[in-house]
């Protein structure tokens, strides 16, 4: 291996370092205190939960665990938006998990709690999949009240969502572990079936401080909303649970009896380990952003055996389009190609931007990928759309349009990599997160935003100089420089990876050896949803 090599290797490396220490304080919630506490409590933690409902030693993924990272700071923060969500195996069925965490302000929901447990629905309603809700929650967090009530993508929705997924046959069971009050108590009651923990677990619209001030009926809150009243008396839960493990057995045997699933009938044989080292990505992806190197090194280390049948090879070389498999999955490939190539005119083309003739063919392989039933990944560092009065005069925006046209009406699931940049409408034509990936998730290397860091922050600060001038204050290089450098700080934190999963603009950033797993997984959980439209590409100009 070259030098460059073992420097991007090092760099990479040093990013996943940071990434698995970012995650082991995420993985604490609340705190240690909170988490001890708990265990006083005789519950076990969110995550406990999860890991003793899932299958032992079977493969899963965690969405969204940076949500809120960054966010809410003068309330303390919200650590992995107060929920934890995974999709993983439950006696041998696909199915995703969602389970409050009572270490962080006592389960809460602030506004970004809401966006994710709406994220995890939309997963289970796009694959069909089982979803299993572990309550513990103090309810909406009150100072915060009017970002999560009454909008669409607010609090009601998710029981809007419950009576959705009921009508569509997905199966919804709830485990109420904890605290489950006021708007909250309906989650759990407008799922198929649920348990209550006795001792630990409450579900009532108000509590019992809220029902003396109300009508005057002094009561506690066992009596009022517990498992015994519940299971007894109310009939509103259909299981009472000793304690937590209980309850989780009880989830285990429920899903166990659970029918087989029709399936959309996706390609799949023996999986396969790519023929050449996956560990050399870290080498192979360059340090720096602006660097080129070859897709295909990134490609031919994701794919079993190393194999891929390339469409239009030598057309519309900025994207890489053809089919390989992915752990025995058949999966079209949709990639940016991030070195110079040269065209049979002789012209030279910039890696990362998409021409018209790559937008082209990536247009057409979308749609034959759509008739064939093939799965769609695409693999994203792109910079953005060719500029200039030759791409105009091309029709760069018409076939562009194309693009984003056949991404948008794919009725095959997409999944999304971002291993690199991921600018303005470069991020839309590559199935950005507006254009419904069931998964979408980076690598620590990501980058996204409208455009780079360095031309932004260089066009902000000779705006802003601009202004100053016009004021007449006086703005030498040394002025200058001090305003491009305080623009292009604050300006890299925003295209950090980890700014763009706190707001589930991604739904993870994972190791690059995780990528097959994430890939595998997902479209394993999209073959319960068998595809119920046509592929239409309704009114283009072609």
């Amino acid at each position: 291996m070259d030098l460059n090599f073992n420097k991007n290797e090092d760099h990479n490396k040093l990013l996943l370092s940071q990434l698995k220490q970012n995650f082991s304080k995420v993985k604490l919630g609340g705190g240690e205190k909170r988490i001890q506490k708990l265990h006083a409590e005789g519950k076990m933690t969110a995550r406990e939960r999860i890991d003793y409902l899932l299958d032992p030693k079977a493969k899963s993924i965690e969405i969204g665990a940076f949500v809120g990272e960054g966010m809410y700071a003068a309330y303390g923060g919200c650590p992995s938006g107060g929920v934890v969500v995974k999709i993983g195996y439950i006696r041998g069925k696909q199915c995703i998990v969602v389970a409050n965490d009572a270490t962080v302000k006592a389960g809460a929901w602030f506004p970004i709690t809401a966006k994710k447990n709406l994220r995890a629905q939309e997963i289970a309603m796009e694959n069909k999949l089982p979803i299993i809700y572990l309550v513990d929650s103090a309810g909406v967090f009150l100072p915060l009240q009017d970002e999560i009530f009454p909008d669409k993508e607010h609090f009601g929705r998710i029981f809007r969502n419950n009576a959705q997924m009921s009508s569509m046959g997905i199966t919804q069971i709830s485990a109420i572990m904890g605290s489950c009050v006021a708007g909250g108590a309906y989650l759990p009651i407008m799922s198929d079936e649920a348990i209550i923990v006795e001792g630990t677990g409450s579900i009532f619209l108000a509590g019992s401080y809220l029902v003396k001030a109300a009508i005057g009926e002094s009561i506690d809150n066992e009596t009022l909303g517990g498992a015994t009243t519940h299971c007894e008396i109310s009939g509103v839960t259909d299981y009472k649970a000793t304690d937590d493990k209980d309850a989780l057995d009880k989830i285990k045997n429920i899903v166990d009896k659970i029918g087989d699933f029709n399936k959309a009938g996706y390609s799949r044989i023996a999986p396969a380990k790519p023929a050449l080292d996956e560990t050399e990505l870290y080498g192979v992806l360059p340090k720096a952003r602006n660097e080129q190197y070859d897709m295909m090194e990134i490609i031919n280390r994701l794919v079993d055996n190393s194999e891929f049948e390339a469409y239009k090879d030598g057309y519309g070389q900025t994207i890489i389009t053809g089919y390989a498999r992915i752990d025995g999955w058949a999966v079209g490939i949709v990639a940016n190609q991030r070195k110079v190539v040269k065209t049979k005119k002789g012209e030279m083309q910039f890696g990362g931007v998409i021409y018209s003739d790559s937008a082209d063919k990536a247009t057409r392989f979308i749609a034959n990928c759509n008739q064939k039933k093939i799965p769609l990944v695409f693999v994203q560092d792109v910079t953005g759309f060719m500029v200039g009065s030759k791409s105009e005069q091309g029709g760069i925006i018409k076939d562009g349009a194309k693009m984003v046209n056949a991404v948008s009406n794919s009725v095959v699931p997409k999944f999304t990599v971002i291993v690199g940049n991921s600018y303005g409408a470069g991020n839309y034509a590559m199935c950005g997160k507006a254009y419904d990936p069931r998964l979408i998730f980076a690598w620590p290397s990501a980058e996204l935003a409208v455009m780079g860091g360095t031309q932004a922050a260089k066009v902000l600060a000779q705006i802003e100089a601009s202004s100053l001038k016009a004021k007449g204050e006086k703005v030498d290089e040394a002025k200058e420089a001090e305003l491009f450098a305080k623009i292009k700080a604050r300006y890299d934190e925003q295209v950090s990876p980890y700014y763009a999963a706190s707001r589930l603009w991604t739904d993870a950033i994972i190791d690059p050896l995780d990528t097959r797993t994430w890939i595998s997984m997902g479209i394993e959980a999209a073959n319960h949803a068998p595809i119920e439209k046509q592929f239409n590409l309704g009114v283009i100009q072609v």
